[in-house]
């Protein structure tokens, strides 16, 4: 198909530059520097999409990100194919492949279409009405078909292959948006020397430069100049400008998250070079220069393909050289749309009539679209748009009613004003406030340091939009600590006022309930939608907005919430304000899952973390297990042994002579200060203040409610520093924990927090020998019972290394925990694995720990715990100060509810049958022959087979468990029912001799 609509003077593409595309299976021809959609409309096709609802044909609306009917899937091959993305952004390439969506079985003769017939049935808040009854329908009929119908494009089934990547960057001024405010801030900036990264989502910088054909700016064509000056940006060694970049989120503390795209306009991207890169900027100052969004006129059937914004037009045409339509109709409420009418007339298209709902529309450009012939109708609005698969008509009258007029068009081009881009401020948790004058929700304000400037802070023209960009450039590059030397800027000459007249939304389609007269596209929201929410009761348009889902597509109703706004008003009789603003939510557009993941894949989806004995443990043929992010070694199988072969094996070996454990993962933190152990007695259920330097005690943390947080030993190294321990999985959450009250609650304290979970590697040595293999290693360390007992820390040497050495016992044995600098982790390991050969020590993982530990009755907080258990729960009271009278947790642990009788404690469990090995998890019973659903009394928590008891062995929550010692309970499987006996928590060496032995 040739451009038909590709006119031989306009535009600034080169025509010598051609690539080919495919839409729908049909090939064409564009230019070089074409979108998506200017191709498309270069070669005469306006349809390029269906709606969600009603499945109603629609066509390009806009020339920007605020696109919301021309969604395409742009498909490289099998694996990269991507739904939902805007033909108005999409460059294209030669080969490129695109698709409609949302249709069958064509894009012209869509079944789905049937809806709009049905459409009565579809009115606003259907769902919520129509899904809830008959009850059982949900899951056979309203759940598959919600989630058949759901979305617009098909989500990709193949792995992505592309690649992402991530980048932190920080600067003294961060500009987003590069049109003339833009650019003008960004030059103003760099010019006193600081860091400036200058972002703007097109592939070119000029903002709406691209379609005002009469801006001059010292001297020439506007967007000559703004070519012109990002190139001089550009070659600043100060200076970052990013193209194709959308700025999606703003956070604290001037935190911009930016993604480019990098290759999606490429024909053959580089193998190196990654899809899309994502940006984490930290700037000192924000300039917002994101400009301001036309919106649609609404009235009935004002969603046909060829219906489009008036700037959209303009772009096409002044930009792209591509004329929308032949006779075009132009409906408008402001003067930025004669502009467009002017630009075509002088291009050679027919302007059909311009239609204005001002009753005297005045000015240069109305005086100029009047004498180059064009036809003007102030005070009428077109109430109704013909045609089916393409605009065809539009039918005028009066706004107060009269005789109607149709007036044959293939195009109308519309105007309601323009809505300021205050997305990024209003995330930035600015506030904005309502110009009535304009009917604009303008920048109020400001939460950060950040200004906005431009046509999104409410600038009328060209000249004032310059200025206020070099204006906040200066300022933000002098407070930033920029030298800024006084020049003149350049002088604007624009002949326009572009984004005058804002006069908000129109009257819109009337009170007419047969009207589908649109406001948001995308969702087929109409204005009847809009008073039918208000009538009712939605009275918040935040209740409006999810009850129509106006603004709630893919655009985030970037043309579509000022109307719905004002339709609600209207109807309440409220003015703008009363009825509120919605919340502009990250991201400003959508993001791709690609972008946000990056690098976090495959097996860097979730970061793996190793110990400093790692390579030791694989070398030995350790079998490892993930622990959260950690490799840990599960158990150490030799020739011919299965898993519990190798776990009987030492579990035995470690209570007959000696075992080295890998401990490394424990979480580990330093409280240090003068009131360290004030902070320690309140924050652990223990008390610290008379514990001495150099011995140890188990804790207990709590949370708020009186559960059961986290645990672990805590050694007391000097009067001012302790060494806390917790679960491996607890590290990250006690230490946030610990900080969140130093900072909030106890803030008096003079007390350092310092996580050294990574800084010490622990080697725990158990077993009757474990002194025997570290005596002949450690030096300046007296290590006998009397020098240093059970629950000891002492500071010296190991093999010539620094070590805090802890005497201390997760298997009930005399046990040691040796901890030494990371770096020196592996080379002590080996050491004491050399003496350990000496007594017949072996190496165990972590199942053998579990076991060794569960034979004592020692808990693992999280898998004897479940969110649920007090200390008294796990016969830990012995762990509480009987005399404190304050620490995290006292008053929740005291509710009657946790002291009352009949609650799960913690129990042992053996089986009659000895052999026999609970499931973890199994629900247990008093009565197994009692009538289905059961009445569970308690559940099984951890359950091994212990070679040293020669039987099975478990821990269970069991309600009023101590009470029930002896007592017979029962375990219901699927294919038996387990008899067990209530025990205490003690399964080997029950007097705890062993510790000393």
């Amino acid at each position: 198909m040739t451009q038909s609509h590709r006119l031989p003077n306009a535009g600034r593409l080169t025509p010598a530059r051609t690539a080919r595309f495919t839409f729908d299976g049909q090939s064409f021809t564009g230019l070089a520097g074409d979108t998506l959609a200017s191709a498309l409309l270069a070669n005469g096709v306006h349809l390029v999409g269906r709606s969600f609802k009603y499945h109603r044909p629609r066509g390009v609306l806009s020339a920007g990100a605020e696109e919301p009917n021309a969604l395409v899937t742009i498909e490289r091959d099998a694996a990269r194919k991507t739904p939902n993305v805007r033909a108005t952004v999409q460059e294209i390439y030669d080969g490129l492949k695109s698709s409609s969506q949302n249709r069958w079985p064509s894009l012209a003769f869509d079944v789905g279409a049937v809806n709009d017939i049905a459409s009565p049935l579809f009115s606003a808040g259907f769902y919520y009405k129509t899904f809830m009854w008959p009850k059982a329908a949900w899951k056979s009929f309203y759940e598959p078909s919600i989630r058949s119908a759901a979305g617009l494009g098909v989500a990709p089934d193949q792995p992505d292959p592309d690649h992402y990547s991530s980048r932190f960057a920080h600067c003294e001024v961060l500009v987003l948006g590069g049109g003339a405010a833009g650019l003008a801030a960004a030059l103003a900036a760099a010019e006193s020397g600081v860091r400036v990264i200058l972002a703007d989502e097109q592939a070119e910088f000029g903002g709406a430069l691209r379609f005002e054909a009469g801006a001059r700016i010292d001297g020439e064509d506007g967007w000559a100049w703004a070519q012109a000056a990002a190139a001089r940006l550009a070659a600043m060694d100060n200076v970052r400008i990013l193209p194709r970049t959308t700025a999606f989120g703003y956070y604290a503390q001037n935190m911009v998250g930016l993604v480019e795209r990098v290759t999606d306009h490429l024909a053959s991207p580089g193998g190196e070079q990654p899809r899309e890169r994502l940006w984490q900027v930290r700037a000192k100052r924000v300039i917002l220069a994101t400009g301001a969004i036309e919106r649609h006129m609404v009235f009935a059937d004002n969603d046909r393909p060829g219906v489009m914004l008036a700037s959209a037009a303009r772009t096409y045409l002044n930009h792209y050289g591509v004329a929308v339509g032949r006779n075009v109709g132009v409906y408008t409420a402001n003067d930025s749309a004669y502009a467009a009418a002017v630009d075509l007339r002088k291009a050679g298209v027919n302007i059909a009539a311009i239609v204005d709902l001002r009753d005297s529309p005045s000015g240069p450009i109305v005086d100029e679209a009047r004498a180059i012939g064009i036809e003007i109708n102030p005070g009428r609005a077109v109430v109704k748009a013909g045609g089916k698969l393409r605009v065809s008509s539009m039918t005028v009258q009066p706004k107060n009613g009269g005789a109607q007029r149709n007036i044959p068009v293939d195009a109308i081009l519309v105007s309601a004003g323009w809505t300021p881009s205050v997305h990024l401020f209003s995330q930035s948790r600015g506030k904005v406030a309502f110009d009535d004058a304009t009917k604009r929700f303008l920048p109020g304000l400001y939460a950060q340091d950040c200004v906005s400037v431009g046509a999104c802070n409410g600038a009328d023209d060209l000249a004032a939009t310059v200025a206020e960009g070099l204006k906040a450039g200066e300022k933000a590059a002098k407070e930033a600590g920029g030298t800024v030397s006084r020049s003149l800027g350049p002088k604007v000459d624009s002949g326009e006022a572009w984004t005058g007249g804002m006069l908000g939304s129109g009257p819109g389609a009337g009170a007419d309930d047969t009207a589908k007269a649109f406001v948001d596209f995308q969702n087929d929201v109409t204005a009847k939608d809009i008073r039918q929410a208000v009538r009712e009761g939605m009275r918040s348009i935040e209740h409006v907005k999810r009850f129509t889902t106006n603004g709630m597509a893919t655009d985030q109703g970037k043309t579509s919430n000022m109307h719905g706004l004002a339709i609600a008003a209207e109807t309440l009789g409220n003015s703008i304000p009363e009825v509120g603003l919605t919340t502009f939510r990250a991201p400003y557009t959508p993001v791709t899952f690609g972008a946000i993941v990056n690098h976090a894949r495959g097996p860097l989806f979730d970061p793996t973390r190793k110990t400093a004995i790692h390579p030791w443990a694989e070398a030995q043929g350790a079998v490892f297990e993930d622990v959260g992010q950690w490799k840990r070694a599960w158990y150490f199988p030799r020739a011919g042994e299965d898993m519990h072969a190798a776990v009987n094996r030492e579990c035995v070996t470690v209570r007959s002579t000696a075992g080295l454990f890998d401990a490394s993962t424990l979480g580990k933190i330093e409280v240090v200060g003068p009131d360290a152990a004030k902070f320690m007695e309140l924050l652990y259920t223990n008390p610290w203040e008379k514990l001495e330097s150099g011995r140890c005690r188990y804790g207990i943390m709590l949370r708020e409610d009186g559960f059961i947080y986290d645990d672990g030993v805590v050694g007391r190294l000097a009067p001012d520093r302790f060494h806390v321990t917790t679960t491996t999985g607890g590290a990250a959450r006690v230490m946030n924990m610990m900080e969140d009250y130093l900072q909030t609650e106890f803030p008096h304290l003079n007390v350092w927090l310092t996580s050294i979970s990574e800084q010490w590697a622990v080697i725990a040595v158990q077993g009757p020998n474990s002194r025997k293999i570290i005596e002949p290693l450690v030096e300046g360390i007296d290590l006998s019972d009397a020098a240093m007992p059970h629950m000891s820390v002492r500071e010296g040497k190991i093999c010539g290394v620094p070590i805090r050495l802890f005497r201390m016992s997760f298997t009930g044995d005399r046990g040691f925990e040796v901890n030494v600098p990371a770096d020196y982790g592996q080379a002590v390991w080996e050491a004491l694995w050399e003496e350990g050969q000496k007594h017949g020590a072996c190496a165990y993982g972590t199942e053998a720990m579990h076991v060794l530990r569960a034979e004592k009755g020692y808990i693992i907080v999280g898998q004897d715990t479940d969110g649920t258990v007090t200390p008294n729960d796990a016969g830990l009271d012995w762990a509480v100060g009987k005399r404190k009278t304050d620490f995290v947790g006292i008053r929740g642990m005291k509710r009657p509810d946790l002291v009352a009788p009949g609650r799960r404690q913690l129990v042992g469990l053996k089986t009659k049958d000895p052999k026999t090995v609970l499931e973890e998890g199994a629900q247990i019973v008093e009565d197994p022959k009692q009538a289905i659903p059961m009445k569970m009394i308690g559940h099984v928590t951890s359950s091994y087979w212990s070679e040293n008891c020669d039987r099975s062995i478990a821990l269970a929550l069991v309600a009023g468990g101590r009470d029930r010692m002896g007592e017979t309970l029962y375990v219901p499987m699927a294919d038996r029912t387990i008899e067990v006996e209530v025990t205490g928590m003690v399964f080997f060496d029950e007097k705890g001799e062993r510790l000393n032995g």
